[in-house]
């Protein structure tokens, strides 16, 4: 993926390019570095003005801490994070280190945090929740502060008045709402939704989906939703990006990767989708890699997927696969990408 996308396209808000994040792994009584876990290896990808790009994968594949990266949560080991700003200025996020240089940026680009019930403050009154980083900028205070939050509640689906209470007396969905309001409260332009719907019950997922997407309508966001559950990431992301041990192995819009995947993992993680009609269930096996996920300490050679590959060859085990673009931005990283003949999610009509 070519580092010049985001100069070339003014659609593109956000470009990542060659990102790494590699741990320490320290031991002994001195603390020497004995190794690195490679959490983010190598991984390219853009992101375009109000679209919603999903990054999908299995738990501990890197996607959290991408997102944590973009941030600034995280000083990345090296790559960049190409943002364009307001006034169509580029910029690599990941070259300033001071907190004063990071604060333009840390407004335009919030996050929602997975965990509704760990990431409010339970000795803070939802008014000091959502009016902190209001606050911390110096948009508003006193009344005008009040104001806003009234305004922030009511817009996620609570009533003003509980401004004044505590998260404890509130459900998990009702605390993402809090969590959604504090994301918001800097008028952001990306938004990284981490896992934020996994922690809520069946019955409250949809809510909060559709309250994204009417967000997103409203005030113009872009946003980037890391995710699990597939079955979410098809019906709110316009693209998807699929990453495991580190890296990005596929990428391309919804229905492309869905119905036509060109990676043997992103086949795999698509036979897991439930479905929902009875009479599809028994229709193909689902695909288990067999093996273990690769251990990010130390990851094979060659391509990190080839030890539970099914169509490994020789050649697997050796070169690293790039990241290459076969038509229209179906981005992936298979040697024999498009050679293989894969199965993706199954036509939701039922043949009778």
């Amino acid at each position: 993926m070519s580092a010049s996308l985001i100069q070339a396209n003014p659609k593109i808000i956000l470009e990542v390019n060659n990102l790494r994040m590699h741990f320490p792994i320290v031991k002994g009584f001195l603390r020497r570095t004995i190794g690195h876990v490679k959490a983010v290896d190598n991984v390219n990808l853009f992101v375009q003005k109000g679209e919603t790009l999903g990054l999908v994968g299995e738990s501990g594949c890197g996607k959290t801490t991408t997102g944590r990266c973009i941030i600034r949560a995280y000083t990345p080991t090296s790559g960049e994070i190409l943002y364009r700003t307001p006034d169509d200025k580029i910029v690599d996020l990941a070259k300033l280190k001071s907190e004063g240089d990071l604060r333009p940026y840390r407004r335009d680009i919030r996050m929602i945090f997975q965990d509704p019930y760990s990431s409010l403050n339970p000795r803070m009154t939802l008014l000091q929740i959502v009016g902190d980083p209001i606050m911390a900028n110096h948009v508003a205070s006193g009344k005008e502060l009040e104001d806003r939050v009234a305004m922030l509640l009511k817009r996620v689906g609570l009533r003003p008045e509980y401004m004044r209470r505590y998260p404890h007396a509130f459900s998990g969905g009702e605390r993402q709402r809090i969590g959604i309001a504090r994301a918001l409260a800097l008028n952001p332009r990306v938004v990284i939704a981490d896992e934020s719907v996994s922690a809520l019950d069946v019955s409250v997922r949809a809510q909060i989906l559709n309250l994204l997407q009417d967000l997103q309508q409203e005030f113009g966001l872009t946003y980037l939703f890391v995710a699990h559950d597939l079955s979410v990431v098809e019906y709110i992301c316009d693209r998807v990006a699929v990453m495991y041990v580190g890296k990005l192995v596929e990428l391309a819009d919804t229905e492309t990767l869905y119905m036509r995947p060109l990676h043997p993992y992103t086949e795999a993680l698509l036979s897991a989708v439930p479905k929902p009609d009875p009479r599809l269930r028994n229709r193909g096996n689902r695909i288990i890699p067999e093996g273990e996920v690769a251990d990010p300490a130390k990851p094979p050679s060659g391509c990190y997927f080839h030890p539970r590959c099914r169509f490994a060859k020789e050649r697997c085990s050796i070169e690293e696969p790039a990241l290459r673009d076969l038509g229209n931005n179906h981005f992936v990283a298979c040697h024999f990408a498009g050679e293989l003949t894969l199965r993706g999610v199954l036509d939701k009509k039922v043949v009778a």
